[in-house]
Formats: C-alpha cells, structure tokens, sequence
C-alpha cells in the first residue's frame, strides 16, 4: 500500500478541520510557507493568517459553497489556488487548499 504520496509532489495541500484549525499539511506545503512558521501552523486557525475578506470566503466554503478557484502571481511565479470543501458521512469536514506553479502560458484542449 502506497503511503505519503501527497509528500512526494510538487503541490502545496493544506487541510483544515470544520472549525478552520489547520490539521495537515504536505512537506511541499510546509516549505511553501516556512516563512509564515511552516510546521508550527498546524493547530492553527486559517483566521490567524486570513484577512477580513478571504476570511468571509472560508466561511462560505464551510458551509459547503461550491469550490473557489484562481490564479496569482507571487515572486515570479504563476499558481492555481483550489479551494473546497472536504465531507465527512456527507456532512462538511473542513477545507483542502490545493496549491500549484504552473506555467504563465498553458495549453487548453477541448476532449471529446
């Protein structure tokens, strides 16, 4: 059985409980934002570290509005930010913050 792979990829995955405390995060994630305190987020509430507005958009999303999605730029690189909700026996667990470079230009295709 293949354990830790969110580990092994180039992708920044956060997760939050219900209540917006930090409970995991992958070691792409920890580096990501080791300047913020890295490990010592964890146990944390997204509220220490979100303004006013963003928090108003972790509000919705724990009360299970629809994924948020979208790209920034930061430091010379581009990254798409997925954001949604995680369920429990149907019922919203807390947040996933999936967090990727990716190229400034992309291929788009359209599969039939």
């Amino acid at each position: 059985m293949i354990t830790n792979w969110f580990n092994g990829i180039p992708v920044a995955i956060t997760v939050s409980d219900d209540e917006g405390k930090i409970v995991e995060m992958n070691e792409t994630a920890l580096n990501v934002f080791a300047r913020s305190g890295g490990k010592e987020l964890i146990g944390n509430f997204l509220s220490n570290c979100h303004n006013p507005d963003s928090m108003q958009i972790i509000e919705k999303l724990l009360g299970g509005a629809s994924p948020h999605v979208y790209t920034i730029e930061k430091n010379g690189q581009k990254k798409l930010i997925f954001q949604t909700p995680w369920y429990l026996n149907g019922e919203v667990g807390g947040l996933v913050e999936i967090s990727m470079v990716i190229p400034f230009e992309m291929p788009h295709y359209i599969r039939k």
